[in-house]
């Protein structure tokens, strides 16, 4: 009986090691080694589980530009939103992952799309954690078309690809691969190992046929898609949706994709019909109250390929501790503590032994810089307690010398923001377009003092 081999897996970077050792010498973090058994016997080339190409045809050596260029084919899935974050419809042949948190709706939103491109093409719901009854009670409470989606519960690989050979599916939904496993590996489902070769062996599956391979991903506390990182690396797109379970709204955010933009952002609403699009976010996020308050101001923020209007509110109080405290929602708290030495230094605002909060209304994480400008009038406004009107709308990257940098795509923030009824802008100079934008007053800055004299 031929000897299986071990090796050692890290779970964050994919690399593996032939003995254990406590860190990781290629991505440095420590405990995240695991212990993979290696298949023994020999695997066809022309099988599912070969390792012959990416699609399982005979390499060839081709020159760049002897490379057939063509166009890729997309169908739609029906859901304008999830379109949009998938970079403009579903490509044959592509494997995506979805994770997020339980009950974000992830199985909701893939039942309501499977049911309705059921109805046009062949489509095959695989599901290893829920029963075939409760699924069909989803359904029926959702209203969706039930005729013509075949389904599936299976969680043996093997199964799975021997069902879906005979029924040849445009698109392939496996909830989840945390649950599925191959018989070539000799471990637990939901190990390091078998999630890695199942992925492995669907994937080469969807881009040998053409099929659309959609696998749900668990993920950890911290919300990180669970499993070894090397998940992501062999699927085209992964897509992470986000949500509180305190709101019905829900967004769905392009982590990677191959086929489209990166970070792009779609928006629902869990209603009780399932999850129902979003074409408006800017209005769900601008929410404001009737009157004027101190620290409220709203920014105009990029994500993926369009503009998004968000309100951000800051609180200024007096300190009782030796620290004062420094809290962020939405931001990045390091930036929050250097946009705050920003301020003291070129604004002349000292803010040592004052607390400040920071919060970006709807829940919407910010990531890129053009909140810098917005942040500190907010934290003005809240400090000298003078409220800012309501039609004034902020964007702009604050140096760290106090001058205010031009942000991609400013043009077009600021038709967004004249769309929703702002008469008023404070922005970076360069970013003023040279025809002006009608109904709108543009107030260019160059340097933050600039931007405190506009208040």
């Amino acid at each position: 009986m031929a000897k299986q081999k071990l090796a050692y897996v890290c779970n964050e970077c994919g690399e593996d090691f032939s003995k254990w050792q406590g860190q990781c010498s290629n991505c440095g973090n420590w405990n995240t080694l695991s212990e993979v058994r290696l298949g023994s016997g020999k695997r066809s080339t022309n099988s599912a589980g070969g390792y012959a190409g990416a699609a399982g045809q005979q390499a060839q050596i081709l020159d760049l530009s002897a490379v057939e260029l063509s166009e890729t084919p997309r169908f739609s899935s029906g859901i304008g939103e999830f379109d949009r974050v998938l970079g403009g419809g579903m490509v044959p042949g592509s494997a995506i992952l979805i994770g997020g948190h339980p009950g974000a709706g992830k199985s909701t939103l893939l039942l309501q799309t499977m049911c309705q491109l059921a109805q046009r093409m062949p489509a095959l719901y695989v599901s290893g954690e829920e029963s075939l009854q409760q699924i069909a009670m989803r359904a029926q409470r959702l209203s969706l078309p039930m005729q013509g989606l075949k389904m599936l519960a299976e969680t043996s690989v093997e199964r799975i690809l021997e069902m879906a050979t005979q029924l040849q599916p445009k698109l392939l939904v496996v909830d989840s691969i945390q649950v599925v496993h191959t018989e070539l590996i000799d471990s637990a489902p939901g190990g390091v190992s078998q999630v890695r070769e199942s992925a492995a062996i669907l994937t080469r599956f969807a881009k040998q046929t053409g099929t659309v391979l959609m696998l749900v991903g668990h993920v950890t506390k911290d919300g990180t898609l669970a499993g070894p990182k090397v998940l992501e690396h062999m699927i085209d797109a992964s897509l992470l949706l986000e949500g509180s379970h305190d709101s019905r709204f829900r967004t769905l955010r392009g982590i990677k994709n191959r086929f489209g933009a990166v970070n792009e952002l779609g928006v629902f609403a869990m209603l009780e019909q399932g999850l129902k699009e979003i074409k408006n976010p800017s209005s769900i996020f601008l929410q404001r109250t009737e009157h004027a308050v101190p620290g409220s101001l709203v920014m105009v923020v990029w994500e993926g390929t369009r503009p998004l209007l968000v309100e951000i509110q800051a609180l200024v109080d007096e300190s009782h501790l030796s620290a004062p405290r420094r809290v962020a929602v939405g931001l990045e708290q390091n930036r929050l503590a250097m946009l705050l030495a920003v301020l003291h230094r070129h604004g002349g605002l000292h803010c040592g032994d004052q607390d400040v909060f920071v919060n970006v209304v709807g829940g919407v994480r910010v990531a890129e810089t053009s909140a810098d400008l917005a942040l500190l009038l907010a934290i003005v406004s809240s400090f000298r307690d003078q409220p800012l009107p309501q039609d004034l709308v902020v964007f702009g990257e604050v140096g760290l010398s106090g001058e205010i940098r031009p942000v991609p795509s400013g043009q077009e923030r600021i038709r967004e923001a004249a769309k929703h009824g702002f008469k008023r802008a404070i922005v970076p100079a360069a970013n003023v377009p040279k025809g002006g934008v009608e109904g709108m007053e543009l107030v260019p800055v160059k340097f933050l003092n600039e931007a405190l004299a506009a208040l």
